[in-house]
């Protein structure tokens, strides 16, 4: 039988978790399998022991399965009898190409990510088996360079970290653990579903394999590392495009330092730039059709897959934010309140301070609106209105953003695009002061508000 992961420091969990000390908080992406459920228990056995930051675990619900709400319940029971706080995150997977899988994955990092903030790590329990998986599904699947090295034990998320600190553990470890410690978990029946390219090479392959060579698993985690050694002596040697970001926080890189490389080095640095961002990586032929289409100067080119979208504007390629539903038009924003955007990001109503901002009669409210053609907003200081869709363009506000910027009425009256622009009237406070509001439009990028 495997060795378990026994606490304190003695295990090797204990040397992976060494860089996360001082961590603001530890967030644990908690589905309540064995795999999780070991995590959250090991990383809670450590508080006895030493000094840990707090540790919060995290739920996704993905509503894909008739047993979905009697797992979160399960999920609940188990950090209760840990004395870990749960968050549960409801997602909607919408179907793409990808197959629902990868939709599943999008949507549940997508609201995994929302939660991490400056200082946090998010620890995920994938072991050496699943690395094992994922290089030889994307071996299978014609991988490059980066694709082979499996998944990283670290990258950024979000604001903070994302961290695997079981992935040198065989499953076996985390079997015999759950074992000594009399742990219960939830078992999705879709694990044994071999109709599944993961289950069927899970259930198929591997075991065959492992037959004819046993150490398989460490010989081919060696293989992905040295592949990562590999790929950081390229990056070293091959220039890297000038990093962007768009005035509304899109990442982004530049167009022409990218297309002064020949194609296979510019190809190269656009899937380390993704991939450095966390991102899948797109199909080899789209991505070598997005660069001659880059290079031909057609108008727009789109590199679009899975939910993520690359586009050409001014001086970049950017990645575009996600593409969702806005909204429902007519929502109230109260002072001091908080308005959730159905695309991600919010919008709040925060006291203006000394700078510039409104005012409202008790009771009033501002309503949410979008673009519909025709809106003008007469900036303080300036002579007559000016269209939105002119200020837009000529603040450098990319195009797919210019029907998401959300716009603020007092009534009939345009008081506020975003925190923008603040349009004069009545309600127009210079100098701020007691009573006056702005407004602050968190996005779903990774930049603040700005200043136009």
């Amino acid at each position: 039988m495997a060795a378990p992961l026994t606490p304190p420091d003695d295990d090797p969990l204990g040397a992976a978790l060494a860089a996360w000390r001082s961590a603001r908080r530890w967030l644990v992406a908690f589905s309540g399998g064995l795999d999780s459920t070991v995590l959250l228990h090991a990383l809670c056995s450590r508080r006895v022991h030493a000094s840990t930051p707090p540790i919060i675990a995290v739920h996704i619900n993905h509503q894909l399965h008739a047993d979905a709400g009697r797992w979160q319940s399960c999920a609940e029971a188990l950090c209760a009898s840990l004395g870990v706080p749960l968050e549960v995150r409801t997602v909607r997977v919408r179907r793409t190409g990808g197959g629902l899988e990868a939709a599943a994955r999008e949507a549940r990092y997508a609201a995994l990510e929302s939660l991490v903030g400056e200082g946090d790590v998010m620890f995920f329990a994938h072991h050496q088996d699943d690395q094992v998986e994922t290089v030889l599904l994307r071996w299978l699947r014609g991988a490059g360079l980066r694709g082979l090295q499996g998944m990283p034990a670290q990258r950024p998320l979000g604001r903070g970290q994302l961290a695997r600190p079981l992935l040198e553990q065989p499953r076996g470890a985390l079997e015999a653990y759950a074992a000594e410690h009399a742990l219960n978990w939830i078992e999705d029946p879709s694990n044994t579903d071999t109709s599944l390219d993961r289950n069927y090479l899970r259930h198929e392959i591997l075991p065959a394999i492992a037959r004819r060579w046993p150490a398989y698993r460490g010989s081919i985690a060696r293989s992905a590392r040295q592949l990562g050694a590999a790929e950081s002596v390229l990056d070293g040697l091959l220039p890297a495009p000038r990093r962007l970001v768009s005035v509304l926080g899109d990442p982004g890189i530049d167009v022409q330092e990218l297309l002064a490389l020949p194609d296979a080095t510019a190809s190269m640095a656009l899937r380390g730039w993704l991939g450095g961002l966390g991102l899948p990586l797109p199909p080899a032929a789209s991505l070598a059709e997005f660069l001659r289409q880059l290079r031909a100067g057609a108008g727009g080119p789109l590199l679009a897959w899975q939910e993520h979208r690359l586009c050409r504007f001014g001086s970049g390629v950017f990645l575009l934010p996600a593409a969702g539903e806005r909204s429902p038009a007519g929502a109230q924003l109260m002072p001091g309140g908080t308005l959730t955007l159905a695309g991600g990001g919010e919008l709040r109503l925060i006291q203006a301070g000394g700078q510039s901002g409104f005012r409202l009669a008790p009771g009033a409210a501002l309503t949410l609106q979008w673009r519909r053609g025709g809106e003008r907003c007469r900036l303080p200081g300036r002579a007559g209105n000016r269209r939105v869709k002119t200020l837009l363009q000529d603040a450098g506000i990319p195009p797919w953003w210019r029907e998401q910027v959300p716009l603020l009425f007092l009534g009939d009256a345009l008081v506020a695009v975003a925190d923008l622009w603040l349009c004069d009237g009545p309600w127009f406070a210079p100098e701020g002061g007691e009573g006056a509001w702005r407004v602050c439009w968190t996005r779903n990028t990774a930049a603040g508000a700005i200043e136009l």
